[in-house]
């Protein structure tokens, strides 16, 4: 064999070697092709998934925020409704007749009086409640011991009822704390009426 041939099938040899690790790295990288491309559909379906669960969590987070909002527009109108109605109890309380107004005024004193030495303040604009009124309480207080009350050359910033006193104690039975005392008691039983 002389050399020309020699190299000839070295070259031969190198070429089908060459050949031979070439198409097992095109195996190789058709396997690992293949591992990758299933890899990316697994992740692409953990993806979706991902992004549903995100998409239905979201939901259910703007769900219960608009349900917090509707639930607080609805206690301020509850609460708009009987801050109404409680005035309209005010004002009608303030515009009574006059019979009608000394009468309740009348009530309270009895169930408010404590020794009947008491002064009785009344608001600025008071003119029902008078020393005339009181003399005729007096009367009927008279018998209990009680019949010494008096109005108060001073007056108050209340727009109905009255404020008894005597020395510190004071006892308030403004038209305002007398509606105020109703609505602490009736609120819950309001609301669960009105509010079926």
């Amino acid at each position: 064999m002389n050399a020309e041939q020699v190299v000839q099938k070295i070259m031969s040899q190198a070429k089908a070697e060459a050949d031979k690790i070439l198409a097992a790295a095109r195996e190789a990288a058709g396997k690992e092709k293949q591992r990758l491309d299933q890899e990316l559909v697994g992740f692409s379906g953990e993806a979706r998934k991902a992004a549903e669960a995100a998409g239905q969590d979201k939901l259910a987070r703007m769900l219960a925020a608009a349900r917090m909002q509707n639930a607080r527009e609805l206690l301020a109108a509850k609460g708009q409704v009987l801050d109404e109605l409680f005035s309209r109890v005010k004002q009608r309380i303030e515009q009574m007749p006059d019979g009608e107004y000394l009468e309740l005024m009348k009530r309270l004193i009895h169930k408010s009086v404590q020794t009947g030495q008491e002064e009785v303040i009344v608001g600025r604009h008071e003119g029902r409640i008078n020393q005339d009124f009181l003399n005729r309480v007096n009367g009927e207080l008279a018998g209990q011991g009680k019949g010494h009350l008096r109005l108060s050359s001073t007056r108050e910033d209340i727009s109905g009822g009255f404020i008894l006193s005597s020395g510190k104690v004071r006892i308030n039975a403004s038209v305002d704390v007398l509606v105020a005392q109703l609505r602490d008691t009736m609120e819950m039983q309001l609301t669960a009426e009105l509010f079926k």
